[in-house]
């Protein structure tokens, strides 16, 4: 859990359709999430929880270029912040990377974020995994480091889950073993 700095509020509230009522919402209460319009400022990359969790892992270790990142943990959904207008860029490099993406949804123009407020606490249905300390600056490599992030996890999600159906118990692994050759000592 993050918490947002000045400047990132000051980035989200002036995306509010109301930023002087977002700002006061968030002064009286810096845990009140807020709902954002999505597509002036930022568009949003929406994946569930799962595999959410592992592209900000994987993103974060590889020390790619990424944005804010949210947590929905009532929907079990993790938003990726964009630039406005990457939605071209990034379905690009997702069709470079696979002929066959994973679910998601891309939010842009006409469609709202709940954003959690600049101080949420643990316990709170919205996180930031990866609160906003300013505006974000317009990088290309953002929509192509998700695209790539988005397939690389999906994939290796779901070879867990094969071998999690191939090999259910320790049993099962042993007798996969190819029979040892018996040799005749003679």
């Amino acid at each position: 859990m993050q918490r947002m700095t000045r400047r990132g509020m000051e980035w989200l509230t002036a995306a509010a359709d109301n930023p002087v009522e977002c700002r006061q919402v968030w002064a009286d209460d810096p845990r009140m999430p807020c709902l954002l319009p999505t597509g002036r400022f930022f568009d949003v990359l929406s994946v569930d929880q799962r595999l959410g969790m592992e592209m900000f892992d994987r993103l974060q270790r590889n020390g790619m270029l990424f944005g804010p990142a949210v947590m929905d943990r009532k929907a079990q959904r993790v938003g990726f912040f964009l630039g406005s207008e990457s939605c071209e860029t990034f379905t690009y490099y997702l069709g470079r990377e696979t002929s066959s993406p994973p679910t998601f949804r891309y939010l842009s123009q006409g469609s709202a974020v709940v954003v959690p407020g600049p101080i949420p606490l643990s316990e709170d249905r919205y996180q930031w995994l990866r609160a906003p300390t300013r505006r974000p600056e317009a990088n290309p490599l953002r929509p192509v480091a998700l695209a790539t992030a988005l397939v690389a996890s999906a994939e290796l999600l779901a070879r867990m889950d094969r071998f999690d159906e191939q090999y259910p118990t320790p049993y099962s692994a042993v007798a996969a073993l190819p029979e040892e050759p018996t040799s005749d000592a003679g």
